[in-house]
């Protein structure tokens, strides 16, 4: 089972928040999770973005990007290229579901590329990203 994550399950997996143990949870099964750039500059943007609103200190920020460094390296992750037509999707996705969901640019991204890489599984804790994901064909079970 190859499953797609947005950032929202990634910064859980790394900064404790309120879905953390979920996120644990799910990765328990040990799924093979494929990660994008789109994934890493999300992580990274989100973790230093605690650290300046006073959420986590700079030294758990750095603590953070290291554990999912670590992981990177132990191969948690499997790592796959952006796949550059996910763009032309992401239009798509926002002419025929953007009045109803009113998604942001990154969340059409996210269920773009699980749609480009044949995702079985895309999970998220964004609900309007969730009803997006599931109204394009996607699975968002655990």
């Amino acid at each position: 089972m190859i499953v797609c994550i947005d950032s929202s399950v990634l910064v859980s997996l790394y900064v404790q928040d309120a879905n953390s143990l979920q996120a644990a949870q799910r990765m328990s099964a040990r799924p093979e999770v494929w990660l994008t750039s789109l994934n890493q500059s999300g992580l990274a943007h989100a973790v230093f973005r605690y650290a300046f609103r006073g959420a986590i200190s700079e030294f758990e920020a750095r603590a953070a990007w290291q554990r999912f460094e670590r992981d990177c390296a132990n191969g948690t992750w499997t790592f796959t290229g952006f796949p550059d037509v996910a763009w032309t999707r992401t239009i798509e996705l926002a002419r025929k579901h953007g009045p109803s969901f009113g998604m942001r640019t990154l969340d059409s991204l996210h269920v773009a590329c699980a749609l480009e890489l044949r995702a079985d599984r895309f999970w998220t804790f964004d609900e309007r990203q969730a009803r997006l994901a599931e109204a394009a064909g996607l699975d968002t079970r655990a």
